[in-house]
């Protein structure tokens, strides 16, 4: 991740004691004289489980980015996950309404305005196939508060999760703060960066509790087509395993790759699925901070209990926003998808005429995940770079191009390159970055 000078700190391993700094750590020791216990300061204030989580690489590098722009730097980042679009006119208005509107004042249910959770099981019929109560959904602070509820209501400690590498850079963090386990399996893109039942049978083990399932992938691009999906279906659902499928990538597919919720073709996980989704990606939402959950009724009211002792209910004026997204045409969605598309195609035949780079053809999503491993150990702007990690500061510092290296995911010698950008930015960013790696 990005230090505060603009180099890469190295990430430790998730749920791993780290040193931080707070402030200071020198502390005043003359309670030791007297046997007087004195309150920790600094660092030591700090406990072992949060010390041991690392800063998200994607924000540490968007936010470094931005700090060079306003430096007056022309930097070009291909960082961050977010959409280039804006909120699409009828969800802003319906936020506007709701401003207005004196329902919206105070405090309603921790688990969600009730039409929203309505309209989500309405959405998720619609768009997947898959046949949820209203009781089986619980609106989060986006989707990433929606993985922390999950293995926060899932997990107790020592209990293992399957995690398929490359992974998203909070999945990790949210197991271990649970006090579970994350259980890499590896993959690449000999299979399309796509786990196989073997690969997942060879790492389970008695504490084994639940899989991850993500497809689309962040950060890969991969989706499983439906028999593919369907055969790790029915291997968890042989053993007994918990799913944990995160569906925000569910209308970003291109070509003929297809979106296919598990709970659908396999119906036996139907009692041990949790779906993570939201309204951040597929309509340019990111900061709105609305996401869900779905999942048993009883596995969903009591992530809501403990949703009502962390924040309470979401922003009211951004669930009636979410409303009005979740219940529109999808009209915006598909023109976003479109954009994304076009500059998807644009983004790999670029990265193919870079001698060195290979670089399978994402299926979903929006970004690309390049290997670098050919510039690992060779001179780039004067500098040999023995890792991605130091390879994404000489490109940040040398071009102006910001990237998220592979370590962040599991996967040294990658980075990961969004094309949620406009198209000119992008076609010059990647121009900087091939004139760079030519050397």
């Amino acid at each position: 991740m990005l230090g505060a000078r603009g180099r890469f700190d190295r990430p430790g391993p998730a749920c791993q004691h780290a040193t931080v700094t707070t402030g200071d750590t020198t502390g005043d020791t003359t309670g030791a004289a007297t046997g007087a216990a004195r309150p920790a300061t600094g660092a030591a204030a700090v406990s072992r489980r949060i010390a041991a989580i690392a800063e998200s690489a994607t924000l540490a590098i968007d936010r470094r980015a931005r700090e060079l722009r306003a430096g007056g730097a022309d930097v070009i980042s291909f960082g961050a996950g977010q959409p280039d679009f804006p909120t699409p006119d009828h969800i802003v208005e319906a936020a506007v309404a709701a401003c207005r509107d004196p329902r919206n004042h105070g405090y309603t249910a921790a688990a969600g305005l009730p039409e929203l959770r309505e309209a989500v099981a309405a959405k998720t019929r619609r768009d997947s196939g898959l046949d949820v109560a209203p009781e089986q959904v619980q609106i989060t602070n986006g989707a990433k508060h929606a993985v922390f509820n999950t293995f926060a209501t899932l997990l107790d400690p020592g209990d293992e999760v399957l995690v398929p590498a490359p992974y998203w850079v909070t999945y990790p963090e949210c197991i271990g703060l649970a006090g579970g386990r994350s259980v890499v399996v590896p993959t690449d893109p000999s299979t399309g960066f796509q786990v196989s039942v073997e690969a997942l049978e060879a790492a389970r083990t008695a504490r084994t509790k639940a899989l991850l399932f993500v497809s689309p992938s962040n950060p890969t691009g991969a989706v499983y087509d439906p028999a593919a999906v369907a055969e790790v279906g029915r291997w968890a659902a042989g053993a007994g395993l918990w799913v944990v499928t995160d569906e925000i990538y569910e209308h970003l597919v291109y070509g003929d790759a297809t979106f296919t919720s598990m709970a659908t073709v396999v119906e036996e996980l139907a009692d041990r699925t949790v779906v993570v989704n939201g309204v951040a990606k597929a309509w340019a939402m990111t900061g709105w901070r609305v996401g869900w959950m779905i999942g048993p009724r009883p596995f969903i009211a009591a992530s809501a209990n403990l949703q009502s002792h962390a924040t309470s209910n979401v922003a009211n004026v951004a669930q009636r926003a979410a409303l009005a997204a979740v219940t529109d045409d999808l009209s915006a969605a598909r023109a976003m998808r479109e954009a994304f598309d076009r500059r998807r195609r644009a983004m790999v035949e670029a990265l193919g005429r870079i001698e060195g780079v290979r670089c399978t053809e994402p299926r979903g999503a929006f970004y690309a995940f390049p290997s670098l491993e050919a510039f690992l150990g060779r001179e780039v702007a004067g500098r040999r770079p023995q890792t991605t990690l130091e390879l994404a500061e000489v490109l940040l510092e040398e071009a102006e191009v910001a990237v998220v290296p592979g370590e962040a995911f599991g996967a040294p010698g990658y980075v990961r390159l969004s094309y949620a950008l406009g198209d000119d930015e992008l076609a010059e960013g990647l121009d900087r970055l091939a004139r760079l790696l030519a050397g």
